[in-house]
């Protein structure tokens, strides 16, 4: 498996820069296609709203803010990619709401690349999105943290793995990022044994598994006090000095209502490095 197309985000929020920097260096470290998506949302008249000269006011001011956010998406786009030998690249544009426009294209990539939920951002932007999208689209999706990447990424790397089907997948999923790493951490929190789970040297079957594609790993086992998994994952992250997280998520969305396993939540929300999830 390698990512020949990568589909990153663009939207008019300034730190659009963090993510696009990333996804184009990607581009060139793989040789992927890159591909810049910029959904336009519709227009969404109040409820009480009279027609007439007033709506044709409000459509044109809708019709200036969204041109404005295209070209500032744009314009970042095009820099990034200018700064990088991206191999080759478009740019998209569609009509949508982004969280269900994102799912539609990324099941036509490699790897989908997001930024984080900026609690601070003025952007309409969905705060679920990232989870909404990986949960929906069957895709590997890279979020980048909104305070931004100081250090390359995939050089040292922590794998998440309870051995259920959403950690295999992400395993499986990251195999590019984990083949060139450099240090592969198979963190495993409170294993038990099961016929369905671990076995009897938890964490020992998956690090085989990657042994045979080449990757360099060592399995750390962990404890987590009062049920703190998420916390245990980012510390260790730390401990450790990775620059990269993959995981896998559980979960299921409906409109606009989202269930997320309790550990994805906490890692997404105080993430200061980039993760890697899948479903």
């Amino acid at each position: 498996m390698a990512y020949k197309t990568i589909l990153v985000h663009c939207d008019a929020s300034p730190k659009v820069g963090q993510r696009l920097n990333v996804a184009a260096e990607f581009a060139e470290r793989y040789g992927a296609h890159l591909v810049g998506m910029h959904a336009r949302p519709p227009l969404e008249a109040p409820i009480f709203f009279e027609g007439g000269v007033a709506m044709d006011s409000l459509f044109a001011s809708y019709e200036a803010s969204a041109d404005a956010d295209q070209a500032a998406a744009l314009a970042a786009f095009q820099k990034a990619v200018k700064e990088r030998r991206v191999p080759s690249n478009e740019w998209r544009v569609t009509d949508g709401f982004i969280d269900s426009e994102l799912v539609i294209q990324a099941r036509y990539t490699d790897l989908l690349v997001l930024g984080q939920t900026d609690p601070d951002a003025q952007t309409p932007t969905p705060s679920d999105l990232p989870e909404a999208v990986v949960l929906a689209s069957g895709r590997p999706t890279l979020v980048v943290p909104h305070i931004g990447v100081r250090a390359p990424i995939g050089e040292s790397v922590l794998l998440c793995w309870n051995a259920s089907r959403e950690s295999a997948r992400a395993a499986a999923d990251a195999l590019p990022f984990l083949r060139m790493a450099k240090k592969v951490v198979i963190l495993v929190v409170d294993p038990r044994t099961s016929p369905d789970g671990h076995g009897a040297e938890p964490g020992a079957d998956v690090a085989l598994w990657l042994t045979r594609h080449g990757v360099k790993v060592t399995v750390q086992r962990d404890v987590a006090a009062d049920s703190d998994v998420g916390g245990v994952i980012l510390s260790r992250a730390a401990d450790i000095g990775s620059d990269l997280i993959v995981m896998g998520v559980y979960g299921h969305s409906r409109v606009r209502e989202m269930v997320l396993g309790g550990v994805s939540r906490t890692l997404l929300s105080s993430m200061t490095i980039p993760v890697l999830i899948s479903h």
